[in-house]
């Protein structure tokens, strides 16, 4: 069974930064499609970056995180990362780590089997 651990949240002032990290375990990130959710109370969960495992060209970010974030994993800790900078106040929000993407959206929640427990990021201007 593939678990997933998410850490790295925090307060912060905004124009400050946060690594958010999610360990894997039961399964390898390999070559996988791996994602960030980000939800705010009353919202769905809505995605903020994805990693298709195949180079920088696949990557996306959501349009406000761009330029601000990064997306990577390290194959051998099994660990994905998450590296948000100039942080602004909208940005706060739990964020979920997610892989295993079973349908062919790559931003959907729904695509996702497994998932982290969440951080919470939060941002005071």
């Amino acid at each position: 069974q593939v678990r997933m651990v998410a850490s790295g949240g925090g307060s912060v002032q905004a124009g400050g930064s946060l690594k958010l990290s999610c360990v894997v375990s039961g399964g390898e990130i390999r070559g996988r499609s791996v994602a960030w959710f980000r939800q705010v109370s009353g919202k769905d969960r809505e995605c903020v970056a994805t990693d298709e495992g195949l180079g920088s060209s696949h990557i996306w970010y959501e349009d406000s995180l761009a330029g601000r974030s990064a997306i990577s994993r390290d194959i051998a800790k099994n660990t994905l990362y998450l590296q948000l900078d100039d942080l602004k106040s909208e940005d706060t929000g739990i964020y979920y780590c997610a892989a295993w993407r079973r349908c062919p959206s790559r931003t959907s929640a729904d695509c996702f089997m497994y998932w982290g427990q969440g951080t919470q990021v939060t941002v005071s201007s």
